[in-house]
């Protein structure tokens, strides 16, 4: 591993003051005892930048993609990993002397997080919200061979809209996963809009925000006995997923 010169890597997205990954990467750089690395966010408010971020950033080794560009950066990328075009949704990107190359660790991170949950009976799932993320637990909820529907704003194919999410639906549906960016730091009020009553003992309810700790989604389904997981494991799991590509 190079350490003679610099190393930069970073997250791409937009207003992500608050995330984990450039705190996160930096102790892990001090853990290592990698001088010259550094990992910076890059916080844009659309791509049309982006192109030059790429021309313009010497030694730029890796970055790592969030809301909401998991899906608009792929038209900027030399080509992509198998698993990242069958999702649709990149969140890893590898720089080589070839050009880039767009990865999903997402998938590896909310599988090894979800799955030490899931019992026999859980045998269907909802995805609340139909993002790049949402993508990725998809993929995850095939390869486990455990149906599912997108939950959305509006209906189409695949996709049933909040307003029809009846009672009978959430109680069949016994792992509910948040891909929305509802309940995020600061607005730790707000939760998706479903009929929180119908779950019980026998729901997972899993939340890929990780700020809060608990958000008022997990809090709601975990005053009615339903199993909550909040997306930090998951974003662990994919940061570490990253750097071996990185480094691979």
């Amino acid at each position: 591993m190079q350490t003679d010169r610099k190393n930069k890597y970073g997250l791409l997205g937009k207003d992500i003051a608050y995330s984990f990954s450039e705190n996160y990467f930096a102790e892990k750089f001090k853990q290592l005892n990698l001088e010259g690395y550094t990992y910076d966010n890059f916080d844009l408010q659309d791509l049309s930048s982006f192109k030059e971020i790429l021309s313009g950033t010497k030694n730029l080794n890796g970055m790592n993609v969030t809301i909401p560009y998991k899906e608009s950066v792929i038209p900027f990328l030399t080509k992509l990993d198998p698993t990242a075009a069958a999702i649709g949704a990149v969140n890893t990107i590898k720089f080589t002397e070839k050009g880039t190359i767009g990865y999903n660790t997402d998938v590896i991170g909310f599988k090894n997080a979800i799955e030490p949950l899931i019992m026999p009976h859980h045998k269907k799932a909802l995805i609340l919200g139909t993002g790049g993320a949402s993508k990725a637990v998809a993929h995850v909820f095939k390869d486990l061979e455990i149906p599912f529907f997108y939950v959305s704003r509006q209906s189409k194919e695949g996709q049933i809209s909040y307003k029809e999410l009846t009672k009978e639906m959430l109680q069949e549906h016994q792992i509910i996963v948040n891909c929305t960016p509802i309940g995020t730091f600061p607005e730790v009020d707000k939760k998706p809009n479903i009929d929180y009553d119908q779950l019980g003992a026998a729901h997972i309810a899993f939340d890929l925000i990780y700020n809060p700790e608990v958000t008022a989604f997990l809090n709601e389904a975990k005053k009615r006995g339903a199993k909550i997981k909040n997306g930090y494991e998951m974003l662990v799991g994919q940061a570490e997923a990253s750097w071996e590509i990185w480094h691979s």
